[in-house]
């Protein structure tokens, strides 16, 4: 039995490496640092199938470095140590340092991060990290100011045009075969800027043809997915069409359609502090003001799941998952902090106004600084009018209150103390 396409097609050196032009192209800058023949520890970070492995093994190979691979899904501190032993005794004086890769690295514990530091401080090997997630988030302090964070983009349609051709032309078994690409908008579209999900769809359509001659339509391929969807998705589950159901549905107000998605989730063996991340992201965006303790919630919900663990946080999950779902919803503040930057942009760096500045220094307070500022809480109500914007901005409005109990009890409330503003 062949190996799928993707594997039998994964680029062997940069010229054969399709995308991410901003970090391999001529002149970028990694591609002047492996050029070179010395690159720093580096995270790669971006979406599935956008070729961080790949690189990986480029780099190794290019460098003519010992290559070691980890998963942080099924390895722990016993096996990081045996890997940087083997790194140790590989080593010659002069040559690269042997490359430890570890996918997947935001899944490894704060114990088993620790384990790297010392190997990558003293350069006993090159540690390259792969992650769908923030590594701010997810990657231990210490380690993350070691490395270098290199951000890698899902494919542009071009590339996915030019790796579509190369499979129909350069593949030993495909080029066999007389295949006409009549339609690619379903291909592209179900890739979603992943190679290795486009080269998986290919293998599926063609795969179920025993004809020589093949037509590849949009319907085609449709047909092929509907009758195995999950051949084209790492671990049979769509993550990010499921993600995004997820998502739509609590922000939809349908309870009944999040905890469907979050079950699919939890059944697929997807990340728990992945799914409480967007929990988190969601209370803010889509919820907010309507509901301050959505966010609250939300938040604990991140904190619990690190302090309680699997299996019985999937009830913390579901919990959250039903309280947003079933929450008023609003956007305001997400438009008001897009509207106030959009002025940023437009006017630049305003002036403070004198009275709003703070005078630390005689000079200071001899140039007027803060001299006209009115103290709020000795007034009525704790409020005093005075102006807070930029002249330039003055009576500027970015947050727009939106139909719901509790922003028209803050609406109500600034009606009373700005009256006509």
């Amino acid at each position: 039995m062949s190996a799928p396409l993707a594997e039998r097609l994964r680029p062997q050196n940069l010229d054969q490496f399709i995308g991410q032009k901003h970090l391999v192209g001529e002149g970028a800058v990694l591609r002047r640092m492996i050029d070179s023949g010395r690159i720093p520890s580096i995270i790669f970070w971006g979406p599935p199938g956008v070729g961080k492995t790949t690189l990986a093994n480029i780099i190794s190979h290019t460098l003519h470095a010992p290559f070691y691979q980890l998963s942080a899904i099924n390895s722990g501190v016993k096996d990081v140590r045996e890997v940087i032993d083997k790194a140790k005794n590989a080593r010659f004086f002069d040559s690269a340092a042997p490359i430890l890769f570890i996918d997947e690295i935001h899944r490894f514990s704060k114990s088993q991060q620790d384990s790297l530091l010392s190997a990558v401080e003293t350069g006993t090997v090159t540690l390259i990290g792969a992650t769908t997630e923030n590594p701010s988030f997810e990657v231990i302090r210490p380690l993350l100011s070691r490395c270098q964070v290199y951000v890698l983009k899902s494919l542009e349609k071009n590339d996915l045009e030019v790796l579509l051709q190369r499979a129909l032309t350069e593949d030993p078994l495909l080029k066999e075969r007389k295949i006409t690409v009549k339609e690619s908008d379903a291909l592209f579209r179900f890739s979603g800027g992943d190679a290795r999900k486009l080269l998986n769809i290919l293998d599926l359509a063609v795969a179920a043809d025993s004809e020589e001659e093949l037509v590849i339509t949009d319907r085609l391929v449709t047909e092929r997915l509907q009758e195995n969807p999950a051949a084209y998705d790492k671990g049979g589950e769509m993550h990010y069409d499921i993600i995004s159901a997820f998502i739509k549905s609590i922000r939809g107000s349908d309870p009944d359609a999040a905890i469907y998605w979050l079950a699919r989730m939890v059944a697929g063996g997807e990340d728990p502090r992945f799914i409480a991340r967007r929990l988190v992201i969601l209370a803010a965006e889509d919820i907010g003001l309507a509901n301050p303790n959505a966010l609250l919630l939300a938040n604990a919900c991140f904190e619990t799941l690190q302090k309680i663990g699997w299996p019985e946080g999937r009830i913390v999950l579901a919990e959250t998952t039903l309280y947003l779902a079933t929450s008023p919803k609003s956007n305001s503040a997400y438009l008001a902090i897009d509207k106030a930057l959009a002025k940023v942009e437009q006017t630049g760096n305003l002036p403070v106004p004198l009275h709003l500045r703070n005078a630390p220094t005689s000079l200071m307070k001899e140039l007027g600084y803060g001299s006209e500022y009115k103290y709020a809480h000795d007034y009525k109500d704790n409020f005093v009018q005075q102006e807070y914007l930029p002249g330039e901005l003055k009576r500027s409005r970015f947050w727009e209150p939106q139909s719901n109990s509790s922003e028209a009890k803050m609406q109500e409330w600034m009606r009373k103390l700005w009256r006509d503003r």
